[in-house]
C-alpha cells in the first residue's frame, strides 16, 4: 500500500484517546494511518509507555507493520494486517492504565474469526482512566447487551506508582446491533464496590469507603430504591491504594461512577465523592442514558454499529472522537441538547470488512 492510501490524522487536538480510537478503527476497517502531533496538546507530547503498550498490543493482534513506536515520538504509522485470535500478553512497564489499553482493542471483536485473550500488566485502578470495577461492571455489560462478546477478569490490582496489576480481556467474534441508549427508564437499584490494598486493612479503608457511599446514596435516592449489592474486598498489591465504584441500574441502561483513594484523602471522602457524582447524574432531569465517561468511550462502537445514545454533556473527548471516526468514514452526528433534553450521539452505521473466516490462531506472548 502506498503513502497516498494512508489516512493522515492530526493528533494535536486530543490525548491518547485519539490514538487508541485510531488503532481500533484501523484494525476493524483495515485502513492504515499516519498520525502526526501525537498528544500534541499535552504538556509532554508524544508517546508514553502506556501508549506504546497499546500500539504493541494492537500490532500483535493484527500482525501490523508499525513505524515510529518509540517513547516520545510524535508521529506514528500503523498498517494493520489480519486480526487473529489466540493469546497476547503485554507489560506496560509502569502504572499506565490497563483499561485504556483494553479500549484500543475492544472494537476488534467485530472482525475476529476466533476468540482472543489479551493479558496486560500495569495499573488497573489509576487516575484519568476507568477503574477496573467500572470497566467490568458498567461498560462491558452495556456492550454485551448490544451484542459485543467481551469480558474481563482482574486477579491482581495495580495502583500508582508501581502498578503491577494484571488483568485479562476476552473477546469473541461479535456482530453488534445498533446501540439504542436514549431512555433510562426507572431506577431499579444501586451497586457499590469497594476495595483497598491489604496495607490499608488495619484502617478498614475499604469498609469505610463502602459504608459512606451506601449511606449517602440511601439518603439521596427515592423511596423504594435500595443498594442491591455491596462488595468490600482487600487485595494484594505492589503499591498501597484503594478504589470505589457505584453503578446505577436503570430499566434500560447502567451508569457508573468511581473514585480513587490517595495519600491524605480520607476513605469517607472517596466514598462520598463517587456517591455524589451518582446522585448528580440521577437528578439531571434531561435524562442522559449513560454517564459522561461512557459517552466518549462508546463513540467508536456507535460509529461502527450505528444507533443513538443520549449523553449528559458534549465533552471535548466526545467532539474530538466524533471528528476522528468521521475521518475514517464512519460518521457520527452530535445533536446538541438544551435545558430540557440531553445531547444525542447518532450514527447510521457503516459497512466494514466482516469477521475473519480463516487464518492461523495466535498463541503465546507478544
Amino acid at each position: 500500500m502506498t503513502d497516498d492510501e494512508l489516512l493522515e490524522l492530526d493528533g494535536s487536538a486530543g490525548g491518547g484517546q485519539l490514538l487508541r480510537t485510531a488503532l481500533a478503527l484501523s484494525m476493524v476497517a483495515d485502513r492504515p494511518f499516519r498520525m502526526e502531533n501525537v498528544r500534541g496538546d499535552r504538556p509532554t507530547p508524544g508517546l508514553k509507555p502506556q501508549h506504546l503498550a497499546a500500539v504493541r498490543a494492537a500490532a500483535a493482534v493484527c500482525d501490523a507493520t508499525v513505524e515510529g513506536a518509540e517513547q516520545g515520538a510524535e508521529q506514528l504509522e500503523f498498517r494493520p494486517g489480519t486480526p487473529t485470535g489466540g493469546n497476547v500478553e503485554i507489560d506496560v512497564g509502569t502504572a499506565g492504565s490497563v483499561t485504556l489499553l483494553f479500549d484500543a482493542l475492544l472494537p476488534v471483536a467485530l472482525r475476529l474469526g476466533r476468540p482472543l485473550s489479551v493479558t496486560v500488566t500495569g495499573g488497573t485502578d489509576v487516575k484519568w482512566s476507568p477503574t477496573m470495577t467500572y470497566y467490568r461492571r458498567v461498560k462491558l455489560p452495556l456492550l454485551r447487551r448490544a451484542g459485543v462478546f467481551a469480558a474481563a477478569d482482574c486477579p491482581r490490582s495495580g495502583f500508582y506508582p508501581v502498578g503491577g496489576g494484571r488483568a485479562t480481556l476476552w473477546l469473541a467474534p461479535s456482530s453488534p446491533s445498533a446501540l439504542d441508549l436514549t431512555d433510562r427508564g426507572s431506577l431499579e437499584g444501586v451497586r457499590v464496590y469497594s476495595k483497598a490494598s491489604t496495607d490499608l486493612a488495619e484502617g478498614e479503608v475499604a469498609e469505610r469507603q463502602a459504608t459512606t457511599a451506601a449511606e449517602r446514596l440511601r439518603e439521596g435516592l427515592d423511596d423504594g430504591v435500595s443498594v442491591t449489592e455491596r462488595t468490600v474486598s482487600s487485595v494484594e498489591t505492589d503499591s498501597p491504594g484503594s478504589a470505589l465504584a457505584v453503578a446505577l441500574d436503570y430499566e434500560e441502561t447502567t451508569a457508573g461512577f468511581d473514585a480513587l483513594g490517595e495519600r491524605g484523602k480520607p476513605a469517607e471522602e472517596v466514598g462520598s465523592g463517587a456517591a455524589e457524582s451518582a446522585l448528580a447524574f440521577r437528578e439531571d432531569d434531561r435524562g442522559g442514558a449513560v454517564d459522561a465517561h461512557t459517552a466518549d468511550q462508546l463513540v467508536a462502537f456507535l460509529a461502527l454499529a450505528g444507533g443513538r445514545v443520549a449523553i449528559p454533556e458534549v465533552t471535548d473527548h466526545v467532539r474530538t472522537g466524533a471528528d476522528l471516526v468521521t475521518e475514517f468514514g464512519f460518521p457520527v452526528e452530535i445533536e446538541d441538547g438544551d435545558s430540557k433534553d440531553a445531547p444525542v450521539l447518532s450514527a447510521p452505521g457503516t459497512e466494514y470488512p466482516g469477521p475473519v473466516s480463516s487464518g492461523a490462531e495466535r498463541s503465546g506472548p507478544e
